[in-house]
């Protein structure tokens, strides 16, 4: 097992890693990303971005590809790898993969969170093409449509109502008889004539070809099967971070997300967590990019001060 020593290692490849690798290659300081998948995460699978500022309209892949070469043009060395763990020696971080161990005088976590998925036939192949696990990102591509919130809690009406500025119908799907999201958000969405709710009721496919036509649905008292035809089926049934390798290292919520100061530190010397693996992240875009400039930025004064360099 090789072991390679860099000032700063960056795990994940997203937007916040993307523009922290930016930050801390200006900086002129050794970097690495590690990414176990593909450049750009949930964002490379997203068809059009137009909610980044200055760029009105990108395809998510093209945008990922566009930050990773301008962090490369500074210097960013990327390396695909999954971490498996990480470690503290010291005042430094031990970051362990399959093939090699990763020395670090300061560490940005940036591995993301991933959505809980249906997992049924059609929601893979159709993702990005209707299927869509944010709504603040797509609805506005549904204008005047009919489209499917699946969810019941917190995320899925906030969206839902967000997306009745601009489909013509939202109908919510849950798979119990009444919701677990907060009073006002329910009494706002009773209220909303935009949206209609079906009751004990899951998704079992996903229609279409080349975009979404259509649902399955069951019902989960009678088994009655039945479809339904829409446009676009927003997915709000929970996320989990991409945190188990800190392994307990730092505190985190409910859901696994890390806990951190305004500058995306944690409670350990030279570690920060930033984007959608942080508490409280807005989960967009732009706002993992300044997550990511803002843990570089955090950890540039943290080696300067820390081993005067």
């Amino acid at each position: 097992m090789a072991r390679k020593e860099y000032e700063i290692v960056i795990i994940g490849g997203g937007p916040a890693g993307l523009a922290a690798g930016l930050y801390a290659a200006r900086a002129r300081r050794k970097t690495v990303l590690l990414e176990k998948g593909v450049i750009g995460g949930q964002i490379a699978l997203t068809e059009i971005v137009e909610n980044y500022p200055g760029i009105p309209s990108i395809n998510g892949f093209d945008l990922a590809q566009a930050m990773l070469n301008q962090a490369e043009s500074y210097g960013l060395e990327v390396e695909y790898a999954e971490t498996t763990g990480i470690e503290q020696d010291g005042r430094l971080w031990l970051v362990h993969t399959a093939e090699d161990e990763y020395v670090a005088k300061a560490l940005i976590v940036t591995a993301g969170a991933d959505y809980n998925k249906l997992g049924v036939p059609g929601e893979e192949r159709l993702t990005g093409r209707g299927v869509s696990y944010c709504a603040t990102c797509d609805a506005a591509f549904f204008k005047e449509q009919h489209v499917v919130v699946v969810g019941g809690g917190d995320a899925a009406l906030d969206e839902g109502l967000f997306t009745t500025r601009f489909a013509d119908k939202v109908t919510v799907i849950h798979r119990r008889d009444k919701l677990r999201a907060g009073a006002i958000l329910q009494e706002r969405a009773f209220a909303n004539p935009k949206m209609e709710f079906v009751w004990n009721t899951v998704v079992t496919e996903v229609l279409g070809e080349d975009a979404v036509t259509g649902v399955r649905l069951q019902n989960r008292e009678t088994g009655e099967e039945s479809t339904m035809e829409i446009a676009a089926v927003f997915v709000f049934i929970g996320q989990h971070p991409n945190t188990g390798f800190l392994g307990g290292l730092v505190p985190v919520d409910e859901g696994g997300h890390a806990l951190v100061s305004e500058w995306m530190e944690t409670e350990l010397p030279g570690l920060y967590v930033a984007g959608d693996a942080r508490r409280n992240s807005a989960r967009q875009v732009v706002s993992s990019a300044g997550d990511g400039a803002t843990a570089a930025i955090a950890a540039e004064h943290y080696l300067a001060n820390t081993f005067g360099e």
